[in-house]
This record gives structure tokens, C-alpha cells and sequence, in this order.
């Protein structure tokens, strides 16, 4: 996904963006970049990767030697940003969030219609950041090239724009990622994450409705093209997975959405008569351990932690591109306790079940060290659909989710027909599928997050939510 930070300052402010941008490493692991202005040195720009280390390691000699008072970074899982910029509307350096799924067809039109030519990457591809450039140079101002670029592109586009004299935050049309407005006494700070910008001493001054644009200065923050507040469907995923537990959207902590996730989850248990007769409740750590907290705060029954993640060298699963790199991370970086498992009857919680292929490896661990039942609920419906605004699940194909592959097993392309039916666990081809996922993963009972109680923790109203991932709806 990624995440971007910005400062505009009266005092240098090169640090603050280094910090405030470390602070979204959780949500990129293969590029960082930052760009400064300084009105002696002009633009300074740096981008590096980070696949094998961390930003801040990147980024700490970099710093040094960057001035000035208006700074922008981000964390990238595409391409290399913020990218510099010289167009009719001057010199800037812009980076942006989401994906550009039509990128190939707006090239050609691009070209086509007169635009010289785009530098391309190794690979062939181009830069997000330079298409959407070259989509903004077809207007004559910011505002409006930004709107132009934003009904062209099919996907999600939240960016930043650096310029000599201010910065520029627009948030995509539909508000799918957040962007939020700090402000200190010696200026005005954005950012991806709401907590990005609290140890630096800024104080949450807005939240951008859904494709409001501004332009942050030392002075102040203008804004300059208003959002549409009913046209907002921000990411859910976000609370389920993606966002730190300390990040506010739209006014609702991640973590404090989690635990009460849980909870509702096992209410929804006790009503069914399916709460289970487990020794503990545990986690898959770290997004799925608030959730479960709440489970168990909810049932009584005790939680434990039977897996401890060591993260000083693999903080994130899916580091390495390859998906059987990070399948082996993943099993690598969850260290047992033994005590905790052999003879137990074990109840997990993970936010989310997308291919099944790692909590297939964790189960089958788990027997294999004594463990007398292994039950899993998932924080969130069956996963049915691949995300087509921030590819957060980064599947090439449906058929790789596994309810997607069980539904098509079992009724071929008639299958799609029939997905409300198999998401509802009350009816029988939502039970076949449960049980069917039970049986490839070895599970003693498995029970998933309804979509209106995942509503209902999140606390928002369902219209105003991004869903498609498990209904499909846009």
C-alpha cells in the first residue's frame, strides 16, 4: 500500500518528515524517498530501497545534508517516489498512495494525444508518479489537473505535490485512504497515519473529506478544492489489518475497533451455541491479538500467547516479493511456547483468511507440538473478491482465495451466483464451505466476522465503507 508525510515549517523541518515518515513503515516495504526544498539549494531528493532494511537505517545519513522548510516523504510498495516533476505549472516533486489499474491504456492515450515520451523502469512500466504527472500537465492548474488525473484513473490515487512555496494534499475521490491535517505553532504538517505526527508535537487540526484538496504553508492551510463528504468509502481493511493500533480514521481507533471486534465475535458464538470449550484464546500476532483479546474478554476465557513474533529482522510477512519466501518468513518468525500448546485446546484469532497457506503451515505446527484442538475465527467475512483499489490481498487471480477456490470447486462459474449465500454461515453453502476449510486446514471449528458486525465495531455507516473485498459491493 504505502503512506506519505509532509512539513511545511517557519524552522527546518527536514527531521520532523524523516521521523513522521519512518512512522508509516508498516505500511510499504520496498521504497522510501524524501524531497526538501530549501530556497538556497532548491529540490533535494533521495530514494532508497528498503526491502532489506529499514527506512530509518536508509535515511539516517541522508538527513543530515537535506535543508529546508518544506519537506515531503513517503513509504512506497510500488514504484520509486516522490518523483521530480518540470511541467507548465513549474518544477515539483510528487508522490502518491494506491494503485493504477488502467495505467497501460492512459500511457497510449497519453502518447497518442501528443506527449512526448515517459521515462520507463527497467521492467518496461512506468512510474505512477510520472503518469500522473503527465495526466495533471493536461490542465492548467493543480487543482485542476489533480481532478482530471482522478476521473481518469481507474483504481485509487491519494497524493502530495512539493513545490517551491507550499505543499499539496488531495485525497482520492472516495476517500478509500486517509489524510490528515497536524499543525503546530511553527507550522502545518499531513500524513497518511493520524499518529505520525503526535510525538513531534503537532495537534490533529482535519481529516480531508473525500477528494478535498489543500495546500499546507508555515502560515496556515487553504483549502482548495472541497471534498464531498457522502461520496467517502474508506478501506475497512484498514481497522482489520493495515492500520497501526494507534491510527484514528474518521474518528475510530484501530485498536480500540479490534477489541471490540472480538467481542462481537464471540457474542455472535454464545448466540449460536458455538462457542467452543477451549483452554485459551490466542492471537496470530500482531494484528489478529486485539481481536482476540476481545474474544476473550467477552467469553471468560483466558488469553495466552502460544506464538511470540520475533520481528527485529522480518518485522512483515510479505517482505520478500516472492510468495514462498514469504510464506517461509512467516513460519519463521512465529517461535512457540511449547508449554502453551501441548495437551491445550487452542482457540485463534487472525484478522483475516486470504489463501489459507500460512495458517495451514501454523496449524499443522501446532499438532505437531501437542496440541489437542485448533479452532480459528477470522475477524472479517470470507475474503471473495481481489481488491481492485489498493490490492491489498496481492492476488493475480480470484481463484487463488481460497473460498473463491472452494466455491468454484464446488459449482464452477455458477459458483459467483451463489457468494452472498456462502458468506452467510446460516445457510447450507455457507456451512459446506466452512466445513470444507476446516477439513484443508485441519481445523477443529471455524466461525467467521458477519459483515454487519464488522459494521457494527467499526461503527460507521456500512454506505461509507469500502466492502468489496467480501461483498463485491463498490
Amino acid at each position: 500500500m504505502g503512506g506519505f508525510f509532509g512539513a511545511a515549517s517557519k524552522n527546518e523541518c527536514v527531521t520532523d518528515v524523516f521521523f513522521g515518515t519512518d512512522y508509516h513503515s508498516h505500511l510499504g516495504t520496498r521504497r522510501g524517498g524524501m524531497t526538501s526544498y530549501d530556497v538556497d539549494r532548491g529540490f533535494q531528493r533521495n530514494i532508497h530501497s528498503i526491502e532489506n532494511s529499514p527506512f530509518r537505517t536508509k535515511f539516517e545519513s541522508d538527513i543530515i545534508n537535506m535543508r529546508g522548510k518544506l519537506c515531503i516523504g513517503c513509504i512506497s510498495d510500488t514504484d520509486p517516489q516522490p518523483i521530480m516533476v518540470r511541467s507548465r505549472l513549474g518544477l515539483y516533486a510528487v508522490c502518491s498512495v494506491g494503485i493504477i489499474r488502467n495505467a497501460d491504456e492512459l500511457v497510449e492515450e497519453l502518447l497518442e494525444s501528443g506527449c512526448a515520451n515517459f521515462e520507463a523502469m527497467s521492467s518496461g512500466s512506468i512510474n505512477s508518479g510520472d503518469l500522473i504527472a503527465a495526466l495533471i500537465a493536461q490542465k492548467s492548474s493543480f487543482v485542476e489537473g489533480i481532478r482530471y488525473a482522478q476521473s481518469k484513473i481507474q483504481g485509487t490515487m491519494s497524493l502530495i505535490i512539493l513545490t517551491d512555496h507550499d505543499i499539496i494534499a488531495a485525497r482520492d475521490e472516495y476517500g478509500r485512504l486517509p489524510i490528515i491535517i497536524g499543525k503546530r505553532w511553527d507550522g502545518f504538517c499531513l500524513s497518511t497515519e493520524s499518529f505520525a505526527f503526535q510525538k513531534l508535537g503537532y495537534e490533529t487540526y482535519k481529516e480531508l473529506e473525500a477528494g478535498e484538496i489543500v495546500s499546507i504553508t508555515a502560515d496556515g492551510c487553504e483549502v482548495l478544492a472541497k471534498g464531498d463528504p457522502s461520496k467517502m468509502k474508506i478501506c475497512t481493511f484498514l481497522w482489520t489489518y493495515y492500520g497501526y493500533p494507534n491510527a484514528v480514521y474518521e474518528g475510530v481507533n484501530v485498536e480500540v475497533m479490534r477489541t471490540r471486534n472480538g467481542e462481537i465475535m464471540a457474542e455472535n458464538d454464545i448466540k449460536n451455541g458455538c462457542l467452543p470449550d477451549v483452554d485459551y484464546v490466542c492471537g496470530v500476532p500482531d494484528s489478529g491479538t486485539p481481536h482476540a483479546i476481545g474474544y476473550a474478554n467477552k467469553s471468560g476465557i483466558p488469553f495466552a500467547r502460544p506464538f511470540i513474533k520475533y520481528t527485529p529482522t522480518w518485522p512483515r510477512s510479505f517482505m520478500p516479493t516472492n510468495q514462498s519466501m514469504r510464506n517461509q518468513v512467516a513460519k519463521m518468525k512465529l517461535i512457540p511456547v511449547h508449554e502453551l500448546i501441548e495437551g491445550k485446546r487452542l482457540l485463534f484469532v487472525d484478522d483475516s483468511i486470504v489463501r489459507g497457506t500460512q495458517m495451514r503451515e501454523t496449524v499443522e505446527f501446532l499438532y505437531a507440538n501437542g496440541a489437542k484442538e485448533v479452532h480459528m475465527r477470522s475477524a472479517c467475512p470470507p475474503i471473495m473478491y481481489g481488491c481492485k483499489y489498493l490490492n491489498f490481498s496481492r492476488s493475480h487471480s480470484e481463484l487463488e482465495l481460497i473460498a473463491r477456490q472452494i466455491i468454484d470447486e464446488f459449482e464452477g462459474e455458477k459458483g459467483v451466483e451463489y457468494i452472498s449465500e456462502y458468506s452467510d454461515p446460516s445457510t447450507e453453502r455457507g456451512k459446506r464451505m466452512r466445513e470444507e476449510i476446516c477439513r484443508r486446514l485441519r481445523l477443529t471449528s471455524l466461525e467467521f466476522q458477519t459483515l454487519p458486525g464488522k459494521m457494527k465495531a467499526v461503527g460507521i455507516d456500512e454506505c461509507h465503507l469500502c466492502t468489496y473485498c467480501w461483498s463485491g459491493r463498490e
